[in-house]
Order: C-alpha cells, then structure tokens, then sequence
C-alpha cells in the first residue's frame, strides 16, 4: 500500500511551540516501512505549523490554503502512485473541500486523531467527511457509534527500534519506576503508594520544580466574567459545575519527597529505565473538566504499547478496553486503586518468575498485535476489503 503520509511533520529547525509532536512522524514512518508498505511525502507542506495558529484566524485561512493547494498539486501530478492519504489533523486544520477533491481522484482518505474523550464532548463535524477514522481510546467509541461515523479501533501507532526489542533482561534495576510529567492526580496517586512503602523513583517534567503557588492577582468583574463565559463555550455547563465541585472538594496534597525523585532522563536513560526496572508503571488518569479528581477519567495511553513493546515488566492503570489489548494476568498487569497498586507491584517486586513471565508475554503480544503494521494491514482490508 503507497500511502500520501501528513502526520505533522514540519519544515523548521526547531519545533513549533505546541506541545510535543515530533514522535508521531518517527513512529509512523517507520512503521510503514517495517509494514513492506511506503510512504510519500508533500514537498514544502509544514502539517504541523497548522497547530500553531488559533481557530478563525487569518494566519490558519493562510496556511490552510497553501498546504491544501500544494497537496492537491501534488496527488494530480502522482495519482499513480498514492493509494490512501493517511492523516492526523486536528478540526481546525482539516479543509473540507480538499478531502473532498482527493477522494473524487479515488483515494480514500484516513484520519488519525488521539485524545478523543478528553478534548470532545461530541465528534467534530468535520471528521464526518473522511472515509475513516483511526480511534484508538475505548472510551469514545460509543461517541463515534452515536455519530454514525466510519471508524475502526486501533492502538496508538507505536514504533520501537528492532534492537530495543530486548527479550533477555540480564541486569534489573530496584524498584517501581515512573516516568512521565507531573499533575495534580499522578502526585496524589504517588505520594499515596510511596507513603504506603513502595519504593517508586518518580522521573519527568515538572517533578524536581519546587514552585509555590501563584501570589493572587485582582482582576475586574468584568475580565473574571469574560473568562467564566470563554470557560462555559469550551467545557460546559457540567464542566463549570465539576470544577466548582474540585475547587470545594480538593485532593489531599500528600508532597512526594526528594529522595524518589530524579532528574528527567534523556532518551537512552528513558529507555533503560523502562526495560530494566523490576516493575514500570503506567497511570492512566487525566485532569479534566469531564470529571472530577475524585473519579477521575482514564483512557489506555501511548506507554500501554510502548512499554510492553520494549520488554517491560508493566504494571498500569485500569480502565476500559485494557482486557481487550492483554491479558491483564499474564501479559500485563493492572491496578484499580492505591492499594491494588502497591499490593500488586509489592508481588512482582518479590517475584522474578512472574516478571519474566510478563516481560516476555506482553512484548510477544505488543509486537505481534499492537504494531503499526498491523494497524495499517486492519485499515488497508477495512478500506479496500482485502
């Protein structure tokens, strides 16, 4: 399969100031590859310079012209060669009337699109026009059901080096490690395990920075008015009423000391850390608007494929749809609460067999099942029924 490839990849020496984006295009490149399959590319086009700009603005008109002009200039020029346009746009860079001049050449178009449940209340309109849509979250599959629109649940498209695939771990390294940014409920759920003795060492973004809360700054009537309204338009009214409920009703605050936490590391270190630790967690939970800190929402992550790839021992967070990627006995272990957490990792950390057991088991499934290759062969028979 020859696939026309947008998956944010930009003209620029340094990234866009949006958040992290360039992964994408390493994993799914290199996929294809390993697929048998190829991948072109629009000469020119920044997809991910469309991210930099705001909803409606003269900046995003202006780029959504040019990039969707020269894609169209490039397909008419190599229709020959390009069987799908496999993208991942957000709504604000999709142009309606471009997809629709690429599937009247005869080519389907696919969209990729992760963070479903925790950025849309209902399925953008503009999805509605592709030929399929690449959801990865369990969770809003109801929402695309409801919709009615064409859509196939797939992981998210990860890709690791052949010789990361490490079947053998001669070496481990104490403990329960983490790594990933720091927020509200990934400290509380922490703090609580490590109280609790777990010996976790807690590495990312945001966790060695001691900032004090942010002195009050008075505002108008009016200002603090315009916010709560721009506030209502994005979240809701329900968003509104869960965040005055967060605001009465906080998490307790339980500070993670400083001898669980490390500097972040850099990619080899990232790599080692996620192979060799007797355990690696994965936490599922994220802050939102959509519920609160409480009963907080969760969704299988990035890191539910990639460490497991990687031959981790993996102990993550439960939430719908994980039994479907695992077996969450034999392949990959889960935990619902603080207690199933440290009682969990506690037996893997005392139990070599079972480790092992998990290490190999959940590569073998990741690899064989979760890879791109397969995702794209699921997609290339959903579209071409073969």
């Amino acid at each position: 399969m020859r696939i026309l490839l947008s998956f944010l990849q930009d003209q620029v020496n340094s990234p866009h100031p949006v958040p992290s984006y360039r992964f994408w295009q390493h994993y799914i490149k290199n996929g294809i590859e390993e697929a048998g399959m190829s991948y072109l590319e629009i000469p020119g086009v920044d997809w991910a310079e469309g991210l930099v700009y705001d909803e409606g603005s003269a900046a995003l008109q202006n780029w959504q012209e040019r990039s969707w002009q020269a894609t169209i200039n490039y397909i008419k020029a190599n229709r020959h060669n390009i069987d799908i346009f496999l993208a991942y746009l957000y709504p604000k860079q999709i142009h309606t009337d471009a997809i629709e001049q690429i599937q009247k050449m005869g080519i389907p178009c696919v969209n990729f699109y992760c963070d479903n449940i925790r950025e849309f209340k209902t399925i953008p309109a503009k999805f509605r026009i592709f030929d399929l849509i690449w959801v990865p979250e369990f969770e809003a599959l109801e929402m695309y059901r409801k919709a009615g629109v064409k859509h196939i649940n797939l992981p998210m498209p990860m890709w690791v080096e052949p010789e990361l695939r490490r079947t053998t771990i001669f070496q481990e390294k104490p403990g329960v490690s983490f790594i990933g940014s720091k927020d509200l409920l990934r400290e509380n759920l922490l703090g609580q395990a490590i109280q609790k003795g777990l010996p976790l060492s807690v590495r990312g973004a945001g966790w060695l920075t001691q900032g004090d809360a942010p002195a009050f700054v008075a505002g108008s009537v009016y200002q603090k008015l315009i916010n709560q309204v721009n506030f209502v338009k994005q979240q809701g009214l329900s968003g509104l009423a869960i965040k005055g409920a967060q605001q009465l009703n906080k998490l307790p605050f339980i500070p993670i000391s400083k001898d669980h936490i490390f500097p972040s590391p850099d990619f080899d270190e990232y790599i080692s850390i996620t192979q060799y630790s007797m355990v690696t967690l994965g936490i599922n939970r994220v802050p939102t608007f959509k519920r609160t800190h409480h009963k907080p929402l969760t969704y299988s992550r990035l890191r539910d494929i990639e460490a497991p790839m990687l031959g981790a021992c993996y102990l993550t967070e439960y939430c719908k749809g994980i039994d479907s990627l695992y077996d969450t006995d034999n392949e990959i272990n889960v935990y619902r609460t603080v207690d199933e957490l440290v009682q969990k990792a506690t037996e893997l950390l005392h139990n070599k067999e079972k480790r092992d057991k998990l290490r190999a088991n959940g590569q073998q499934r990741a690899l064989s099942d979760h890879a791109i290759p397969s995702s794209l062969k699921k997609i290339k028979k959903a579209i071409f029924g073969r």
